[in-house]
C-alpha cells in the first residue's frame, strides 16, 4: 500500500527539497508544486510533493497515520487512539453540500 505523508520543508536545493517527519530526513522532488519557503508542509508521495499542506491538515494527517500504527501494532488503548482523532470525536460528520438538500427531517 502507497500513501502520501506530510513532510515539512528543512531547504530547498535546485528543484529538491529536505523534509523532514517524524525524525526522518528525505529528499523530495518540487516540480509539481514549486519552490517552498523553508517550514512548508507538502505532501509526498513516492519522493515527490504533490501539494502544498496548511499545517492543520498536516498535523491531522499525522495523526492519522499514528492512530494507523497504533492499530496495526495493537500497543495502545481504544483513548489513545481517540485522542489521535479529537477534531471527530462527539460530532456528527457534515453532508457534503450536494446531499445537504435531500435530507428529511422526521419529527
Amino acid at each position: 500500500m502507497c500513501m502520501g505523508v506530510p513532510m515539512q520543508v528543512l531547504s530547498m536545493q535546485g528543484t529538491h527539497a529536505l523534509c523532514e517527519a517524524q525524525g526522518r530526513v528525505e529528499r523530495v522532488d518540487m516540480l509539481l508544486v514549486g519552490d517552498q519557503p523553508a517550514g512548508t508542509w507538502i505532501l509526498n508521495f513516492l519522493g515527490a510533493a504533490r501539494e502544498v499542506l496548511d499545517p492543520t491538515t498536516a498535523l491531522h494527517m499525522q495523526d492519522a497515520l499514528q492512530a494507523l500504527s497504533l492499530t496495526l501494532h495493537d500497543t495502545q488503548s481504544a483513548s489513545a487512539i481517540d485522542a489521535l482523532f479529537a477534531d471527530l470525536i462527539d460530532r456528527e460528520p457534515p453532508l457534503p453540500e450536494h446531499l445537504r438538500s435531500q435530507v428529511v427531517i422526521k419529527g
